[in-house]
């Protein structure tokens, strides 16, 4: 069994491999909402680059939410806020 630095579990569901059991969950609960149609679209692990080369940084999601009326959303699951995530 496999833990994280912030001893969280990885977990597979769906044939994917989650950083945690509580970002599993979401998944299934953002998948029982596209079905229900209240969303279009769940992009995972999307990436953004927030500084280019030479000092490239790249802050990559957890989710990306598109709603029926167009707007998305960036989901980002996390059991507490580490420093790094308050930056990015």
């Amino acid at each position: 069994m496999r833990y994280g630095k912030y001893n969280n579990k990885r977990t597979k569901w769906n044939g994917r491999v989650f950083a945690s059991k509580r970002e599993a969950e979401v998944a299934k609960d953002l998948e029982t909402a596209k079905r229900a149609e209240k969303i279009t679209n769940i992009e995972y692990q999307p990436r953004f680059l927030l500084i280019p080369k030479p000092n490239k940084i790249e802050y990559v999601a957890d989710f990306r939410i598109t709603y029926l009326d167009g707007h998305e959303e960036i989901w980002d699951v996390k059991g507490c806020q580490t420093d790094v995530f308050k930056l990015k």
